[in-house]
């Protein structure tokens, strides 16, 4: 009778550990499969000018819009943009021009004057507004003339 007793506790302990590795396996490779995901995707931070939150919902609605964005995430403080897209099915200018068609500018493409137009008026931003551009302010250089 202690064998029969001996024989089953092996036996439970090897199912035991067998299900253990296969439970190590599969997140090993959930793992890998985030990784490679992550590689295809690239991110890019650029200026948009705009005032307040709901320029925010718009800006990052006009972004996350164009296939291949996995995030949009701008900034009211820093009029910077922050998107997380995959290059393979879209480039950067297409996401300038999804946001400028939205009413607002970038620093690569005016904002649509009709899209702009329709905005509420606490949107309605100053068309000299500086924007973040990660130290690169080129096309806000006043220093040609008084303020």
């Amino acid at each position: 009778m202690s064998k029969k007793v001996i024989l089953s506790v092996a036996v439970i302990a090897a199912l035991g550990l067998t299900s253990c590795k296969n439970e190590t396996k599969k997140e090993t490779e959930t793992t890998t499969t985030e990784m490679s995901k992550d590689m295809a995707m690239t991110d890019l931070s650029f200026g948009v000018r705009g005032n307040c939150g709901m320029c925010k919902n718009t800006i990052e609605k006009a972004a996350n819009g164009v296939e291949g964005v996995a995030s949009a995430n701008w900034d009211v403080d820093k009029k910077k943009i922050d998107v997380s897209f995959d290059d393979t099915k879209t480039d950067a200018m297409a996401i300038h021009k999804a946001i400028a068609a939205s009413g607002y500018d970038t620093e690569k493409v005016a904002g649509d004057e009709e899209a702009y137009d329709g905005l509420p008026g606490c949107c309605k931003y100053d068309h000299e507004m500086m924007m973040n551009q990660s130290g690169e302010e080129e096309s806000d250089d006043h220093s040609n003339h008084d303020h």
